[in-house]
């Protein structure tokens, strides 16, 4: 039934994503649900026919909590968490256990979040979980007619949400969330009832677009020669740590790496030069079995290629699974967005800001980047998030791990000391595992994530809580920047001469100072804010909503910055994207420097993809 919801919210994904209330070419909400629960799919495909109820929920809450990107796959994996809380202490289910999962599974998912919304995948799912209560005080026995009415009623509370939230009514949509949901308690409901699905779980649903690359790679050439599996019989439980630790050795060693564990087997797979070390890791953990190494520069090509469209699972790349408990205790903030812990920006002294005021002057100056130099980057070896720390550099106190998507923005971040740039942002949610990689991989007590989107903020936090559930040596914490303005401006106030809570109360309170403006293009005609919206108009959003529409890209940028504008602003930064010319930009910054001559006007290089421009004011 979980592989077959999987598979159905799998199928209808791009329709989920043109849900958005915004028309913007980046709606992602069905791709992050859809990769939130294909985490969890893989873990649980790869359990075999035989697997216990105990070990299904565990993948199912685990490959989801890693997997999970998006403030709706959070959303998704805490109801998924909760559900098999209550599932995974008995070998069978009925109405009753049903109904009790779907409590556990709402409470959860409200927990989650500090001010839940009414309108959206939660109250769907509250919708649901009401009528699997009335059901099982009614006495109702028979499973497929209770889980039809549930998803009845959860169709009926779907429709009802463009009257809770009135921006989805004037959008004439659903909530993107809420719909997701619903298609996977259809595709649960459809295995219940044994209709023919195909359950296989490949790599492309997991990550779409890393394989085809990968194989093509294969064909060529053979890079790494020896095909090598075993299991590894655990002399105890890996934690978190120890899992990555071990995926990232193998890493270094080769390639095509799984890694599957559960309380006391190890399943690895990886391809390697040196199968011999791989063993020798293993071995730490426990005893081998079921050993078996190929030499693939031997075995024909069409086999290879064979193997590779087959999906065979020597060929998927596995998240590990962890065994941490997530147990929000979140302080208030922002609406929706639990924070890692909370700041006293009061906390700063008077002299300590007048020390950090000269070094923020300071860093202002230094951290400039040259715009021809971000406008052709050096050429970089092609890797998802590439670290500036050398892995031998000395541990320090604090690091810093951001997100962005864009050449020029990734060096800007660089110039002013972040160590580790996950790429991704608008067009791609970086998952909990993504960040707890990259926080793994920067040689710091303390590191400071800026998810630099609102979208992201959720999984930054679940990655944070992970990481002291597992009792790591690092603390990670986050600083709610939503856009990469507002990231820019927290990372240029940290002065490494004060305490890490005051820099980060001092970050917090100055992303409050940053107005941000984004413009991009709809994809399809809509009215939002009593706003006429047609396809292929340029659009400029602001930090609250739309600012300006229209078919000219320099007027509704223009029109959305004077939106924004207010006497006490004084920087306005302007990020140019990877299709504007630089020579438009450049007029843009003189029309803009000319109608506010009391304000300092910065252009910059960033090279992001689907945004035009990006602009602060401060």
């Amino acid at each position: 039934m979980f592989l077959s919801g999987a598979k159905n919210l799998e199928a209808k994904k791009e329709w989920i994503n043109e849900l958005n209330v915004f028309p913007v070419p980046d709606g992602d909400t069905g791709t992050n649900m859809t990769m939130t629960i294909m985490s969890a799919a893989k873990e649980v495909s790869n359990l075999g026919d035989n697997a216990s109820m105990e070990a299904i929920c565990k993948a199912i809450s685990s490959g989801s909590l890693r997997g999970a990107r998006g403030n709706s796959g959070v959303i998704l994996s805490q109801l998924l968490r909760g559900f098999t809380k209550v599932v995974k202490q008995h070998d069978e289910v009925d109405v009753a256990i049903l109904a009790e999962a779907f409590d556990k599974a709402v409470e959860t998912a409200y927990k989650a979040v500090m001010k839940p919304k009414e309108g959206t995948i939660l109250t769907v799912a509250k919708g649901a979980g009401e009528k699997a209560h009335e059901l099982a005080v009614e006495g109702t026995t028979d499973i497929a007619y209770f889980c039809d009415e549930v998803i009845k009623y959860a169709e009926e509370v779907l429709a009802k949400t463009p009257e809770m939230l009135p921006v989805l009514k004037q959008a004439g949509v659903v909530d993107s969330g809420g719909q997701g949901l619903v298609q996977v308690l259809k595709g649960a409901f459809d295995g219940f009832l044994g209709k023919e699905i195909d359950l296989s779980i490949t790599e492309e649903q997991v990550t779409p677009g890393a394989r085809a690359k990968e194989s093509a790679q294969e064909e060529v050439d053979i890079k790494f020669g020896y095909c090598t599996e075993f299991i590894v019989l655990l002399n105890k439980p890996l934690n978190v740590k120890q899992e990555i630790d071990f995926k990232g050795f193998l890493e270094s060693i080769g390639d095509s790496i799984v890694l599957v564990a559960d309380d006391e087997i190890c399943k690895v797979h990886v391809h390697s030069n040196d199968p011999g070390l791989a063993i020798q890791r293993a071995l730490m953990y426990g005893q081998l079995s079921n050993m078996k190494i190929d030499n693939m520069r031997m075995e024909h090509r069409e086999k290879l290629f064979h193997e590779n469209k087959d999906g065979s699972w020597a060929e998927i790349e596995t998240e590990i699974n962890g065994a941490a408990e997530l147990t929000p205790t979140y302080e208030p903030t922002d609406e929706n967005i639990p924070l890692a812990g909370k700041v006293d920006a009061s906390a700063v002294s008077e002299n300590k800001s007048e020390a950090k005021a000269e070094t923020v002057a300071e860093k202002k100056e230094d951290a400039k980047v040259d715009t021809a130099a971000a406008k052709e980057p050096e050429p970089k070896a092609e890797e998802p998030a590439p670290a500036v720390e050398e892995p031998k550099m000395p541990r320090k106190d604090v690091g810093f791990v951001t997100v962005c998507a864009g050449a020029g923005l990734a060096e800007i971040f660089r110039g002013l000391g972040v160590d580790y740039v996950i790429e991704g942002g608008q067009t791609m949610n970086p998952s909990t595992a993504d960040i707890l990689d990259a926080v793994e991989k920067v040689n710091a007590d303390t590191v400071i994530v800026l998810p630099n989107n609102k979208n992201i903020i959720l999984a930054a936090n679940q990655a944070a809580i992970m990481s002291e559930d597992d009792d790591t040596d690092k603390k990670i914490i986050v600083v709610p920047s939503k856009t990469v303005p507002q990231g820019v401006t927290a990372i240029i106030n940290y002065v490494p001469d004060i305490p890490v809570d005051d820099n980060v109360a001092a970050m917090t309170e100055a992303i409050t100072t940053v107005k941000t403006g984004e413009v991009t293009y709809a994809v399809r005609d809509t009215v939002i804010d009593d706003v006429q919206i047609r396809q292929g108009d340029f659009m400029g959003i602001g930090d609250s909503g739309i600012l300006s529409v229209g078919v000219d890209m320099s007027d509704v940028t223009f029109d959305m910055l004077n939106k924004m504008m207010n006497d006490d602003l004084e920087l306005i930064s302007i990020y140019y994207g990877d299709e504007v010319k630089e020579s438009d930009a450049e007029d843009l910054k003189n029309r803009i420097s000319e109608k506010y001559p009391q304000c300092d006007v910065e252009l910059q290089n960033g090279g992001q993809p689907i945004y035009y421009y990006v602009i602060s004011a401060e």
